[in-house]
């Protein structure tokens, strides 16, 4: 993985002590709030409902052990002992003290880590495929791209006042895990006739009040063209984005009002324009980024204890089931770790567990960790003949629950628990939607189903793109919960259908337990999922099930 060189080690220092200053000058007096807020988003710390917010990048969700020791460390020291992790592949501390947040960015400096651009008007923090450099579908680890990518855009003199936020995120593989296609731009791993890597450039794509799908602007690009083509990208929307309006600044926006036609004709025009300004040195600069990427020294061992322990420990073996996924290297795994036990927050770590973690990843992960945007922590690569080990450790922690994909494995926002916009709770919804399935122990018999919950019309919890989703709104001073179905974040990806009326606080539990027993009773088959059984069917029947009074109401007619 990527370590800071003498340049990020200085600009980060000098990042941090600049900050200081600004904070001791908000403390004291002489900056006013309003002054100070541009400053302190440049940081990436927020004012949320009850405190000061800091949102720390992982740049491509990639950490070492020392870097998840020391986020356990600003857990305990300037939190209340736990951190959350996020959608885009960050972790957030929500309760630290204005005077201790420089501290805390130079604690974070200390292991090459920090808080730049990770708010505000300017490229985001990028993100990637969290089982990035060793899934066995991969055509080629995204990540030494996604490295270019973070010190291309950080601090990039042009674009730290776009018109908007704008999010990139990149995958390396034909199936999709890194959401490309509700990114400003996505990037997708493809091979053209000869055989060559390049990528499928994906535009126009975001969630929020208006979800739109992003669109193919390039079915193939050539690596070597790939980063001033992203600059032409940010250029062309810097300068037609809108800024008249915050809410048609994106540029889904752009695209949409402009056509995607003429985005391509004015993007190919600044390409040609600036790509020889380049003059390969964002290629010599990509050759030294991905001698920090080569895979680890894989081990050569036997697996038959790890076959052993499935066929004599069935909770080991349900674990196995759902928590692993294919690794390239013979004999090895993926692991993910879920952090999201019933009844638990979803993304919320302690610091003990991320202790656990950072450990397990030096005894037995080659001290890789990843974080997903589905808000769970990843071994990307462990041997199998370790796994029982890492799973007695995991269980110990209390981090072995076997629901990764399934039901309880809900993505959600902090909701109105902490954001200053929200307008419902998301927390809640997930805990008690999870320890109701767990009660009815349906979740192994559902199978694969993605529950995504925003408690606002920004969509954090990425809920457009869940099989269900559902989405928290204020009605004249009463939380109502709308639900969508038939969402998918994959390289199929399509925002979900609206079902109809939301339902209250006390309603909504009721009403997706409603779906899936329908769901249940409507599949093909047991290995049909919640997805291509509503493909097959459409919205009527779970319409049915979830408004039964009106159904019955229509029968009467």
């Amino acid at each position: 993985m990527y370590v800071y060189n003498d340049f990020d080690e200085k600009f980060v220092r000098e990042r941090t002590a600049q900050f200081r200053g600004q904070v001791a000058r908000r403390i004291d007096g002489s900056l006013t709030e309003d002054e100070f807020k541009p400053l302190r988003l440049m940081n990436g710390l927020y004012l949320q409902l009850h405190a000061y917010m800091l949102r720390v990048a992982i740049p491509y969700g990639t950490l070492s052990s020392t870097q998840m020791d020391q986020l356990a460390y600003l857990a305990e020291t300037y939190d209340k002992g736990y951190g959350h992790f996020t959608t885009r592949q960050n972790i957030q501390y929500n309760w630290p003290k204005l005077a201790d947040v420089p501290d805390m960015l130079d604690a974070l400096a200390d292991v090459g880590m920090h808080a730049i651009q990770t708010s505000g008007n300017t490229i985001r923090n990028v993100t990637a495929d969290h089982f990035a450099g060793a899934a066995a579908d991969e055509i080629e680890d995204p990540r030494p791209v996604a490295e270019l990518l973070r010190q291309w855009s950080t601090d990039h003199p042009e674009f730290q006042f776009l018109p908007r936020k704008f999010k990139i995120a990149i995958t390396g593989s034909p199936n999709d895990r890194a959401v490309t296609r509700a990114h400003d731009i996505g990037l997708r791993m493809v091979r053209n006739d000869a055989g060559e890597p390049g990528f499928e450039v994906i535009v126009g794509g975001g969630l929020g009040r208006t979800p739109m799908v992003g669109k193919v602007l390039r079915d193939f690009l050539p690596k070597a063209d790939l980063l001033p083509y992203v600059e032409a990208i940010v250029s062309v929307y810097n300068l037609l984005g809108r800024r008249d309006n915050k809410y048609k600044a994106r540029i889904k926006i752009t695209v949409h009002e402009n056509g995607l036609d003429k985005i391509r004709e004015l993007v190919d025009a600044k390409f040609e324009q600036i790509k020889a300004g380049f003059a390969g040195f964002d290629q010599q600069l990509l050759a030294q980024i991905e001698q920090h990427f080569a895979a680890p020294a894989f081990k050569q061992a036997s697996t038959a204890g790890f076959e052993a322990a499935k066929a004599a420990n069935p909770a080991f073996r349900s674990w196995s089931d759902t928590n692993l996924t294919a690794h390239k290297a013979d004999g090895y795994a993926i692991v993910s770790v879920s952090i999201k036990k019933q009844g638990a927050t979803p993304g919320d770590a302690t610091a003990d567990q991320m202790r656990v973690l950072a450990q397990l990843a030096r005894d037995y992960g080659h001290d890789e960790l990843r974080i997903s945007h589905e808000q769970n922590v990843i071994l990307p690569h462990v041997h199998k003949s370790d796994l029982p080990a890492v799973y007695a450790a995991l269980r110990e922690a209390d981090l072995a629950t076997a629901n990764i994909g399934l039901i309880s494995d809900i993505i959600a926002c902090p909701g109105m628990d902490y954001c200053a916009l929200a307008t419902a709770r998301s927390i809640p919804v997930a805990q008690e939607i999870a320890t109701r399935f767990d009660e009815l122990k349906l979740e192994h018999e559902i199978g694969p189903l993605k529950i995504k919950i925003s408690g606002c019309i920004n969509a954090c919890g990425h809920h457009h793109v869940g099989h269900i989703g559902i989405l928290g709104l204020d009605r004249a001073g009463v939380e109502n919960y709308q639900i969508t179905l038939g969402g998918d974040g994959t390289e199929d990806a399509v925002v979900g259908e609206r079902a109809g009326p939301g339902f209250a606080y006390d309603e909504i539990v009721p009403a997706i337990e409603r779906i899936v027993l329908a769901y249940l009773e409507l599949r093909a088959s047991d290995e049909e999922t919640f997805l291509q059984a509503y493909r097959r069917v459409g919205m009527a029947p779970f319409k049915a099930a979830l408004y039964p009074a009106q159904e019955d109401k229509a029968n009467a007619a």
